[in-house]
């Protein structure tokens, strides 16, 4: 659902209703900064860093973010260090710190069950993560947008305090190069964390093929599989064989790109289907099929205790209830390369007028890719950059073309918009599930907005006051 739109707020209402609440762990170490520099004014932030374990780290962040008060309408955020294969120590500290932050927010006063959901193609700032939220006791890592082979063994290592190392995926490579990134938890707990709880591993995959690749040939064991569908809102993965796309740009699915349920039940791991499954019927139809539940996101997305702004809930409402809400795969938007969900809104990112008129900067860098540079040593380079910048680091045109800057662009959805140099304000880009066309069917009867609750009692078919009295972790945001 993007940057914090499945926040620890939502995680946690969803948990509390006995299923699984999941938290976005993408970019949360500029979701924690900015809100300590818009006052934190509900003071969680700052709660949840009093409780993070190892002394000194929350002194440091709050000395350089938080702002009594909050910063003003026209001040800029701070220029946060951007991710990269050899973060600093400072970096590393608020990206084990800010996930720590988000998952014991989640788990805070309550006995329920709380995820967190990487992308593979994310890679920098993984290791440290993953570290912060095993701080907070996760009970889950979700991983997709890529082979998670790694996570299962980073996930034993940090169990036993022990450093790990993951492969950097750097284009241009060859063979016998060696790339990897590695993170000592001794580096950042001076010795004070030993042990820690391993959290169950979910991989997030498209195919059977995949799944057996996983059980079989990962670093460590998976303990199920979230089976998603192209409908799926955020990143899909690109069409199996050759991309061929519509008049409009969208890839094309086919027979090749459905999964074989049979093939993954046999496989003897629980497993869940996401995408499209958000109803009474889909429930079912899932289980038919062998699965245990399935994961929920568009439906979660629009209700009260998402992360997004009550006025954009409220706007994509009436257009769903109008039957004007339309969801596009956009083959170019994301410069990861995998088709990305984009909501059709006016005076956003999806509007062509307002993409060109933004002017290209990279300063965040969560989707850079790592390449090879002719001195053999690691450079970063994103599509969405300025042109010139990109076309000096050996990219192509053709590569530019359509980009969007999905960091910034996520973060501005939430309410966390950059100020830039020249005074622009980061425009915000909305991505859905195809299930957004007809999520106004969650409202109640004269209602304009609706619960986490009432969603999952709508699909489970039962009053939202004992939705999850007997049916654990069949929903997950």
């Amino acid at each position: 659902m993007g940057v914090a739109v499945s926040d620890w707020t939502l995680a946690k209402a969803v948990a509390q209703q006995g299923q699984l609440g999941v938290v976005s762990g993408t970019a949360l170490d500029i979701v924690l900064a900015r809100r300590l520099e818009l006052g934190d004014l509900d003071g969680s932030s700052r709660r949840a860093l009093a409780a993070f374990p190892i002394p000194g780290v929350a002194d440091r962040i709050l000395d350089k973010y938080y702002i009594e008060g909050g910063k003003t309408e026209t001040e800029r955020f701070t220029q946060k260090p951007m991710v990269s294969h050899r973060p600093s120590q400072t970096l590393n500290e608020l990206l084990v710190a800010s996930n720590f932050v988000e998952v014991w927010l989640a788990k805070e006063g309550h006995t329920g069950v709380i995820g967190i959901n990487y992308l593979e193609k994310l890679q920098p700032p993984t290791l440290a993560s993953i570290y912060g939220s095993m701080l907070a006791e996760v009970d889950y890592v979700l991983m997709g947008a890529g082979i998670p082979r790694a996570i299962p063994g980073i996930l034993d290592k940090f169990s036993i305090g022990e450093p790990a190392e993951m492969r950097l995926d750097v284009k241009g490579a060859e063979r016998d190069d060696d790339f990897v990134m590695s993170f000592d938890p001794a580096a950042i707990a001076k010795g004070r964390i030993v042990e820690l709880k391993r959290p169950k591993f979910l991989a997030i995959i498209t195919s059977d093929v995949l799944a057996k690749m996983l059980a079989t040939k990962a670093s460590g064991y998976v303990d199920g599989f979230i089976v998603e569908m192209p409908s799926a809102g955020g990143h899909n993965a690109p069409p199996r064989g050759k991309m061929q796309l519509t008049e409009v740009g969208e890839p094309i699915y086919g027979e090749r790109d459905v999964p074989n349920f049979e093939k993954i039940a046999a496989i003897g791991r629980p497993f869940w289907l996401a995408g499209g499954f958000a109803t009474a019927d889909g429930l079912r139809d899932a289980q038919a099929v062998g699965a245990v539940g399935v994961q929920i996101g568009t439906a979660f997305a629009y209700c009260e205790e998402s992360g997004f702004p009550s006025e954009l809930k409220m706007r994509v409402l009436a257009m769903s209830r109008a039957g004007d809400a339309h969801v596009k795969t956009d083959a170019l938007a994301s410069p990861t390369g995998f088709p990305f969900k984009v909501l059709q809104l006016e005076q956003t990112l999806s509007d062509e007028a307002a993409y060109l008129k933004r002017k290209r900067v990279c300063d965040l860098g969560y989707l850079r890719t790592a390449y090879k540079r002719e001195n053999g040593k690691i450079g970063w380079r994103c599509p969405s950059e300025p042109i010139d910048e990109f076309l000096e680091k050996g990219g192509t045109i053709e590569e530019t073309v359509g980009r969007k800057c999905v960091c910034n662009a996520l973060c501005a959805t939430i309410g966390l918009a950059q100020i830039q140099a020249d005074g622009s304000v980061e425009g915000d880009l909305v991505t859905s599930g195809d299930d957004v066309a007809t999520i106004a069917r969650f409202l109640p009867e004269g209602a304009a907005t609706y619960s986490a609750a009432h969603v999952i009692a709508t699909i489970l078919g039962e009053e939202a006051s004992d939705a999850g009295a007997t049916h654990s972790a069949q929903s997950i945001v």
